[in-house]
Order: structure tokens, then sequence, then C-alpha cells
């Protein structure tokens, strides 16, 4: 009853201005690893539903001709990026001798955006339930890092608010981390980092057909019976971004609310890193394994470090 009373305030109070995006994360975290989660089963059913409405709510707050422009220029290094990450994922998950659906659900996870491409791929390929259990695990792991460690490297380097956004939208697995990590550096971060996210998430599509062409699932003669298949997550969020952009854009009658909408919705996501606190658990850094996490791990630095490079280099712009 007590962590029940205590997680129910905390979680309230990270709807004021008075709790920020770094707090709320790390008061979950603390909650999760001393008092435990009593309302896990809740937590885990709501987060991905109240991000999916925050990130339509951003929408609202955004021009559709930026989401379009930004897809556009992108396209070259996204095609570049999603392409050179799943080959080093491979060649990793090679030298680690590493199962190889996991192995391929991590660097899909990674290439794209965390955990909505591998739900998406998972059934594709016919994976396992523990294999996507693992590749998820690894991707929360890095993601809850990420959103520690990006807001810090980046004052470290004194990257622009546009460089932040850029570099947080390309080497964080997850869109709700993305925003999460650039709600802490500024407004102009958001806005660039949730953009260039979500155009770079449409690509979940061809990924997904791609693989199901490429993967050759390997027979596992020594299962009595077959387990059920994980069902994809479509990522809806993406339209609904899209169509909320679009209703602000070409109606100006709606900017004004629509800026309201979207100021509610970023208070929403610092809920959101809170719930996500709460979920790392000590069965979580249990389940993950040292194989996935040494692979996961070792992509995401080679793909975060080589991409903040770029950018400071000013070849990703």
């Amino acid at each position: 009853m007590i962590a029940k009373i205590i997680l129910s305030f905390l979680g309230l109070l990270c709807l004021t201005p008075w709790i920020p995006s770094p707090l709320a994360l790390a008061l979950g975290v603390a909650c999760a690893l001393t008092l435990g989660n009593p309302f896990a089963d809740l937590t885990k059913k709501l987060t991905p539903k109240l991000l999916t409405y925050c990130v339509v709510g951003l929408g609202a707050g955004m021009n559709l001709k930026v989401v379009a422009d930004v897809g556009v220029q992108g396209i070259a290094y996204t095609i570049t990026g999603i392409t050179l990450t799943l080959g080093l994922g491979y060649f990793i998950g090679k030298w680690l001798n590493a199962e190889s659906e996991t192995s391929l659900l991590i660097s899909v996870g990674t290439a794209i955006c965390g955990g909505s491409a591998i739900a998406a791929v998972a059934p594709v390929i016919r994976a396992r339930p523990q294999a996507m259990s693992v590749a998820l695990g690894t991707v929360f792991l890095l993601n809850s890092a990420a959103l520690l460690i990006f807001p810090l490297l980046g004052h470290h380097f004194a990257l622009t608010q546009k460089q932040f956004g850029l570099w947080s939208a390309l080497a964080i697995h997850d869109t709700s981390s993305v925003v999460g990590a650039c709600l802490q550096f500024g407004a102009d971060a958001l806005h660039t980092g949730t953009t260039v996210k979500l155009a770079r998430a449409l690509w979940i599509v061809p990924v997904a057909i791609g693989t199901g062409f490429l993967f050759t699932k390997e027979a596992k003669p020594q299962q009595a019976q077959p387990q059920p298949k994980p069902q994809a997550k479509r990522p809806w969020f993406i339209l609904g971004f899209v169509l909320a952009a679009a209703f602000v854009t070409w109606i100006p009658q709606l900017q004004n609310p629509g800026q309201i909408i979207a100021a509610v919705s970023k208070k929403g996501l610092v809920l959101i890193l809170f719930l996500i606190g709460t979920g790392l658990t000590l069965e979580t850094l249990k389940s993950v394994g040292i194989k996935p996490f040494v692979q996961g791990l070792l992509l995401w630095l080679i793909v975060s470090g080589l991409t903040l490079l770029l950018i400071l280099q000013g070849l990703i712009k």
C-alpha cells in the first residue's frame, strides 16, 4: 500500500512544472529498485498508449512542411545509416556467436526505432517470444542510459539545439527516449529530434518487408510445441502525428490550440519517463544476458559515436 501511494504521488508530481525530465526518470528507477512497482501490469500497458497520444499531440505543434522536408533531405544518410547499422549488427552478432533471431532484432531496433521496429519485424521472421523479450530488454536498458548520457555529452561537445536533436534521432533507439533526451536539452532540439525520428520511423515498413525475404528461419525440431507468434505493433502514431501536423499546417485557426495540445503532450512525456523508469527492475537486467547486451552496446556505441563525429564535422546537418 505504501508503494502504491508513493508511486501514485510521484506520478502526479511529474505532471507539475517542478519535476524535470531527468529527475522523473531517476525517480522511476529509484522506485523500481527499492519499492518495486505494484502497478507493473498497468504501467506496461499504459506507457505505450500514453506515448502514442503524446507523440500525436506533439504533431499539433509542428508544421507538416518541415516534416516532409526533413524526410526528403535526409533520405540519403537515412538509407546509408540503416544499411550500415544492419550490416554491422550482423557481423558483431556473428563475431559473438549470438543467437540469430535476437541478433537481427537488436540490429533492426538500433537501425530504426527501437521497440517499434523489433515488434514489427519479429512476426515477419517468426521470432520466438524469448528472442523478442531479450531484444526489447537490451534496447530498453540502452534507452535508459541514453536519457542520462546524451544531454551531458551534448553540453560537453557544445552541440547546438538542432545538432543535438539530429544526433538523438539518429543514435537513440526509441522515440520516447529521443523525446526525453531532447526535452532536457531544449525546445528546438525537441522539435528537430521528434521530426527526424518520426521521418526515420517510416522505414519500418520497407525494412520489415525486406527482412521477410532475406531472413531464413532456422528449424527448431527440439521444440515439442510451437510457441505463439508475437503480435506486431503497427506504428499508427506516425500517421496520427502527420495528420495532427497537417491540420495545424493548413488550418490557421488550429495553430493556437495546437500549441496548447503540444505543451500538454510535453508534460505527459515527463510522466512517461517516470513510468519507463519504474520498469527497470532487477529481473529485466537479468533477462537480457551478456551476449545480446554486448552486441547491442557495441553497435550502439559505434553508431552513436560515428554519428556524433559526422555531425561535428558538418557532414550530417
